[in-house]
């Protein structure tokens, strides 16, 4: 009898240097998260950070607020090919109860993406770009570096927008305290490994 350990299809991604960190108690990050860099990745409470997802702090400072959800194969804090030098220390500003969607690149260079934003399927933030509170980005949607987007923004992945007047903020900041919890028992977790 042979053993034999199925590989996977998918490359091999490269690691770097080991990032500081400081995490929560009560984040959810699973064990094949990549997290490299110099600079410190905070990741604040209740937050989950999905299987294959890539923070890298080699930029600049990464932050991540409360009851924020990164999906798999994102990549947080990626380089950029804009050669404009950032002011800001930080890399990538993730305020609360954000939601960065499978896929999706964060530029780093002063990067902030406001409180209860999505971040679609395959959408590219560049660097310096500031989105305002509850912007949704539909998928495939590219903000520009430097660009700011006002609070309650819908980018269309065509380039055009639209202001969101439902005034559904507090249910959404309701489904996602749910969402999290659900993803409390599916995925399992060990934050011990990145300390």
């Amino acid at each position: 009898m042979s053993s034999f350990k199925r590989q996977s299809i998918l490359p091999r991604v490269q690691s770097g240097p080991k990032a500081p960190v400081n995490f929560s108690s009560s984040i959810i990050i699973a064990d094949s998260a990549l997290l490299t860099g110099n600079h410190t990745i905070n990741i604040s409470s209740e937050s989950v950070v999905h299987p294959r997802a890539k923070l890298d702090s080699s930029n600049g400072r990464i932050t991540i607020g409360r009851r924020c959800i990164v999906h798999e194969r994102t990549s947080i804090g990626a380089a950029s090919s804009d050669p404009t030098p950032s002011e800001s220390r930080d890399g990538v500003v993730i305020s609360d109860y954000a939601t960065i969607e499978v896929g999706a690149i964060l530029e780093s260079g002063g990067t902030m993406i406001g409180e209860g934003c999505v971040v679609g399927i395959g959408c590219r933030v560049g660097k310096g770009a500031r989105l305002g509170k509850h912007c949704t980005l539909t998928p495939q949607s590219v903000i520009r570096p430097w660009e700011i987007v006002p609070d309650f923004t819908v980018v269309y992945s065509n380039g055009t927008r639209r202001t969101d007047k439902r005034g559904v903020t507090d249910l959404k900041n309701k489904a996602q305290a749910r969402q999290i919890e659900v993803l409390r028992r599916l995925i399992p977790s060990n934050p011990a490994k990145f300390q």
